[in-house]
């Protein structure tokens, strides 16, 4: 793609309402733009990167069975009363009325969505197990909203529910599901930490989330530094020096981001909302649930905060918005014709941004930081002779190499 045609407001400074890193990067880089306190829109930039996330989730969730689906935002009341979260789910829950009169609330989940619209169609043993996911903005009333996309009022989410007709099964899902995620974000670049936690609003018997180390989160978790043990510190209660429950070995504390959550819902919704099946026997039974939640806008902040410096991200490959950044330097109608050829020549077979613009140098190369991809080509004053400057920013190095060159450079490294 063509710079002068990308809308990347990229800015020299952040705005002052911006107090963490990733928050002011996310601005500066023009990956997101505030449209009100906690609402943001994605720009190309960040919509793309975005996109990866996305296909990164649905690969992992496709291989194992499971399916898309997409339910709607908009829901009836009707549906939160029998769940009874209607009166109980708290002043976060985004509310509204039709020209009916009619309540509704604009989802922050969707239990209820999905239990209702199994419990018409799933009645037997038959025709489970069954994994229905989607992505899809959710919505919740924060009343402080924090560091962008951190913690929002209207956020992309990508939730599963799976049904089953035992407590065994459910455990398999749910183990699927923890190796899923573990997979999906050592993809996308993150190195997260498994904590137990509570069930919060959500409800259930077990809970999981998946952290991203970062002295900005929001969460504070108590690990053993003997074992592998860990947890969201509201759910244990350890702090700094307790022993740890599972060896013993001392408990230390550090604060994290939340990606990911996976829960065991058992027959909570299905229950109170009458989603039963036949099994084997004859009898009537609950169907046995499970719900999995990734943070999409979310994993995109997280990834910004951990990949990246105070004027310049570096992305993970997997999620890069290019793959390649060409910076045209040199002048003239020959040099202009070199860059094009070699533009669209990679352009073939890779994700390429053309920096077209009429820009200084120092522009281009500050914005280029900002904007993060990883491999970049400056085409300088050793165009004449036939060469480029290839730079590996994951390397930090930067080598002269002849333009035929390039593009066995890239399939060694893409």
């Amino acid at each position: 793609m063509k710079q002068s045609m990308l809308f990347a407001p990229t800015l020299k400074d952040a705005p002052k309402d911006a107090e963490v890193k990733s928050h002011k990067l996310l601005i500066r880089a023009g990956l997101v733009k505030m449209t009100a306190a906690g609402v943001y829109s994605y720009l190309p930039l960040g919509q793309r990167v975005m996109k990866k996330i996305e296909a990164i989730v649905r690969d992992e969730h496709d291989k194992r069975g499971c399916s898309e689906l997409l339910m709607p935002a908009l829901q009836p009341r009707d549906l939160w009363e029998e769940s009874g979260r209607w009166a109980n789910y708290g002043p976060e829950l985004m509310r509204l009325k039709d020209r009916k009169e009619r309540d509704f609330c604009l989802g922050p989940t969707h239990e209820e969505v999905i239990t209702a619209l199994v419990r018409d169609h799933i009645d037997s043993y038959k025709k489970l197990p069954l994994a229905l996911y989607q992505i899809q903005t959710k919505y919740r009333d924060e009343l402080r909203p924090r560091f962008a996309l951190m913690r929002g009022r209207e956020f992309v989410m990508k939730d599963l529910y799976t049904f089953s007709d035992s407590e065994e099964d459910l455990n398999a899902w749910y183990d699927t599901m923890m190796d899923a995620y573990t997979t999906i974000f050592k993809r996308a670049g993150l190195d997260t930490r498994i904590v137990a936690s509570s069930t919060g609003q959500i409800g259930g018997d077990v809970a999981h989330e998946f952290m991203v180390m970062s002295e900005v989160g929001e969460d504070t978790i108590s690990y053993c530094t003997k074992c592998e043990y860990a947890a969201n510190q509201e759910f244990s209660g350890l702090t700094d020096g307790d022993p740890c429950p599972k060896c013993g070995g001392e408990i230390a504390t550090a604060k994290g981001i939340e990606v990911g959550n996976i829960f065991k819902l058992g027959t909570k919704y299905s229950k109170s909302m009458n989603a039963y099946f036949t099994d084997r026997d004859g009898a009537r039974k609950p169907l046995v649930m499970g719900c999995y939640g990734i943070g999409i806008s979310r994993t995109l902040m997280a990834a910004v905060e951990q990949h990246s410096e105070e004027n310049s991200i570096l992305w993970p490959k997997s999620i890069t918005p290019f793959d390649v950044h060409i910076v045209p330097l040199a002048k003239g109608k020959e040099a202009q014709e070199t860059i094009d050829r070699l533009y669209r020549s990679l352009n073939d077979r890779h994700d390429v941004l053309l920096d077209d613009r009429d820009e200084r140098a120092g522009v281009k190369f500050k914005d280029a930081d900002l904007i993060g991809v990883p491999y970049r080509i400056v085409a300088g004053k050793t165009l004449q002779e036939g060469k480029v400057e290839f730079t590996d920013r994951y390397k930090n190095e930067t080598v002269q190499i002849p333009i035929e060159d390039v593009e066995e450079r890239l399939k060694q490294i893409l």
